[in-house]
This record gives structure tokens, C-alpha cells and sequence, in this order.
């Protein structure tokens, strides 16, 4: 499985943008979408998740309220709406798909290139 990632740019603060991740073929049922984000000089931290069959939904703490995760079956594609950005949410932004969970936190198998998001103050 392929994926490839789409819509980052540049945003002022407070502002939003909507990323999009394309996979290449339709994914496993009890598979998930997710996304990371890494910040410059940080690690690669989750931020949200949603499996391919039932929709269900999984956040990290600190994007709930202002992320949401949506997923399209017929395109094979997962979205992140982000909403009210902050400069700390400047990273580049990747997609990943798998079924593993490593201590409550996705694991994904497959990892698409990330997009890059700066927003400004």
C-alpha cells in the first residue's frame, strides 16, 4: 500500500487547512488511517487515527477539539481538518496506514511522505 499525502502549506495562526491522504489500493478492513506529526528538533508524535470499517475515531489529548479525522472508503482516502492553529502545530505531517497498537498508540505498517505545515504568528 501506497500513500500519499497532500494539502500543506502555509497558514496564519487561527486559520485552517485540510490535509488529504490518498492510498493506492483499498486498505484491510480492520486496518486504520492515521496521522503523525513531527516538529523540527521533536520527535514524531501521533495525532489522530480512524479505522477504515466503523469510522471509529482516536485522537491524541492535545488535538481533540481542534483536529478531526474523516475517512472516505470509495476514494480510499483520509482527511485531517485542522482548525485554529497554533505555531506549534508547525510540523510535517505524515499518513500511515496499518492495524497495530503499540501501548494504546497506532503502529502503522505503511507510511506515506509527509506534507509540510507552517503556521505563522
Amino acid at each position: 500500500v501506497q500513500l500519499q499525502a497532500s494539502g500543506g502549506g502555509l497558514v496564519q495562526a487561527g486559520g485552517s487547512l485540510t490535509l488529504s491522504c490518498v492510498a493506492s489500493a483499498p486498505t484491510f478492513s480492520n486496518y486504520y488511517g492515521a496521522w503523525f506529526r513531527q516538529a523540527p528538533g521533536k520527535e514524531r508524535e501521533f495525532v489522530a487515527a480512524i479505522t477504515w470499517s466503523t469510522g471509529s475515531t482516536h485522537y491524541a489529548d492535545s488535538m481533540k477539539g481542534r483536529f478531526t479525522i474523516s475517512r472516505d472508503n470509495d476514494k480510499n482516502a483520509v482527511s485531517l481538518q485542522m482548525n485554529s492553529l497554533k505555531p506549534e502545530d508547525t510540523a510535517v505531517y505524515s499518513c500511515a496506514a496499518g492495524s497495530d497498537y503499540l501501548r494504546g498508540i497506532p503502529r502503522p505498517r505503511y507510511w506515506g511522505r509527509g506534507t509540510l505545515v507552517t503556521v505563522s504568528s
